[in-house]
């Protein structure tokens, strides 16, 4: 089975990093905005990036920034606040690459 993402876009929004309760690993969470090819269309896709990887993106990247993503799609069920019962589909990343140069807007 291959379960395989490839995107590049860019953020909607500075990243969110925040650290999970039990272990204390870090997790940072952001929104691509991917155009499709051949259409005026665009998708925005929410990504997860773990440990090191997390730390980097929050540090060096914020809205607006170019970036490339490799990762796995995953679909999670949870239940919200309220109690109603949710899907959701995000790409874990496994590798985040910084498009653009330090000057680049």
């Amino acid at each position: 089975m291959i379960n395989n993402v490839v995107l590049t876009g860019r953020l909607t929004a500075d990243p969110e990093l925040k650290y999970t309760a039990n272990e204390g690993h870090s997790v940072c969470n952001f929104t691509l905005a991917v155009d499709r090819i051949g259409s005026d269309e665009t998708d925005f896709i929410r990504c997860v990036a773990w440990r090191k990887t997390a730390e980097l993106v929050a540090e060096y990247l914020k809205k607006g920034s170019q970036a490339g993503v490799v990762g796995r799609l995953q679909i999670r069920n949870y239940e919200d606040k309220d109690g109603n019962k949710r899907t959701a589909a995000e790409v874990v990343c496994s590798q985040v690459q910084f498009l653009g140069g330090k000057n680049s807007e």
